[in-house]
């Protein structure tokens, strides 16, 4: 809900203008057929079998008030429908689809639709970094520059507060160069927003926009010039999409593959997302959800604010299409420590770095009324108190989407969680009376 909240504020004032699908039959029968750089793990297996709740600790009473929480929401209008699952203890004990992908002619939502994840992308992109760390090809603090010269000799935007006079923004230099750990906890400066979510002042003076038809190879190099927000590693203030976008590249520059086909090889295939693309297949367009809004008890379809596609530029930010049943398996992994069902996608201590607090208070004392009691990590925020927004456990982390796509693991409670529904703005209220639900349900 955090990162609903920031993007809601965030994304009308965007700056934007409007390979390969490998079969894995292999990867389920041997680990030995695995792509390139998938070791082979043991522990148990997930599988989408619903067991019964008592197998993991929780209650049939309390599952059934996960769905009244969720149909609740339906019958007084605040969403259309959405898609959800729990599984606690690696045993799949909800997954429902509830409500309308269509509330204006009443079509069902489906379990299997396909939602815009926007945000939700950023921790996977987080993820594909760890598996070149894993492999010792990079290092989060290797600089930006190593990889992209372009973001060489770094320069940073000072104003006073609430100038809006581009001539009154002085240009010094950075104190170092942006690290790849910079681009993964939004304390870059690249293309982020300022204070309290205002404009900050490199946006006075930063003129560079994405262009139709762009790649990632042809606008990231553009945007290393650009003018930083703040000092590397000073603030934390939120990147849309050009630092996760920039991570991205640098994973393709490393792994010498487009970076779609190294996330369907390295990431989608051996967690068996098989919904999951940057570009869904022609067969598959029929289950993208549309996008509501909803005025005045009116249902209305709006558009996509990234465009209707295909797209070129394959965004590390906010570019995946994917389904609650894919991000459950992304999830699993997670809470699994780097593995999902014989496949080890990271060891154990390289995963542990994405789910550490590396920004200090920087998140929390950001925007206090929605991150206080929160650290950040890479990607995803973590609930260091029990006074976060979401009330989680301590430990538990996660990220969503601007459109209201949630999802995340609790250790603490070996839960996982997913909720899923496509909205612009996302009501808050949401995925947070899910998430407080599927927590009830817990009885041991």
């Amino acid at each position: 809900m955090i990162e609903q909240r920031i993007e809601e504020v965030l994304e009308p004032a965007s700056p934007l203008s409007r390979r390969s699908i490998l079969s894995f039959g292999a990867l389920l029968a041997l680990g030995a057929c695995a792509p390139r750089g998938i070791a082979t793990a043991s522990g148990p297996r997930f599988d989408w079998t619903l067991r019964p709740a008592a197998d993991a600790g929780m209650s049939e009473a309390g599952l059934e008030a996960v769905r009244a929480a969720v149909q609740k929401q339906i019958d007084a209008g605040v969403i259309n429908g959405a898609v959800s699952a729990i599984a606690r203890r690696g045993k799949l004990v909800w997954y429902e689809a509830q409500g309308f992908g269509n509330p204006i002619d009443k079509t069902p939502m489906r379990k299997d639709a396909i939602f815009r994840v926007m945000s939700s992308s950023k921790p996977v992109t987080a993820v594909a970094i760890l598996t070149l760390v894993d492999e010792g090809k990079l290092s989060l603090d290797d600089k930006v520059s190593k990889y992209i010269p372009s973001f060489a000799n770094p320069r940073v935007a000072v104003s006073a507060p609430g100038n809006t006079d581009p001539a009154k923004v002085k240009i010094v230099p950075a104190t170092r160069e942006l690290v790849i750990r910079d681009l993964l906890t939004h304390t870059s400066g690249i293309t982020s927003v300022g204070d309290k979510m205002m404009p900050g002042p490199a946006s006075l003076v930063n003129r560079i926009e994405r262009l139709p038809g762009e790649t990632l190879e042809s606008y990231i190099p553009r945007i290393g010039p650009a003018v930083l927000q703040f000092q590397p590693g000073s603030k934390f203030s939120y990147s849309p999409l050009d630092a996760l976008d920039t991570a991205l590249y640098i994973v393709q520059l490393v792994s010498g593959r487009p970076a779609d086909v190294y996330m369907q090889e390295r990431i989608f295939a051996p967690l068996e997302m098989v919904d999951t693309y940057y570009n869904v297949p022609a067969a598959k367009q029929s289950r993208i959800v549309d996008i509501y809004a909803t005025k005045d008890g009116k249902w209305r379809a709006v558009d996509h604010i990234l465009g209707p596609g295909p797209y070129k530029y394959i965004s590390g930010g906010g570019g995946i299409f994917s389904t609650a049943h894919d991000f459950m398996n992304f999830e699993i992994m997670l809470l699994n420590r780097g593995s999902f069902n014989g496949r080890r996608i990271m060891r154990p201590e390289t995963h542990a770095l994405m789910h550490r607090n590396v920004v200090g208070s920087l998140f929390a004392d950001w925007f206090p009324p929605i991150t206080k009691g929160n650290g950040f990590g890479l990607g995803v925020r973590i609930a260091e108190s029990a006074d976060n927004l979401n009330g989680r456990s301590i430990g538990a982390y996660g990220w969503g989407g601007a459109y209201g796509t949630e999802s995340w693991v609790e250790p603490a409670l070996d839960l996982a969680g997913v909720f899923f529904i496509q909205m612009n703005p996302p009501p808050a209220s949401a995925s947070v009376n899910f998430e407080k639900a599927a927590r009830a349900a817990i009885v041991g």
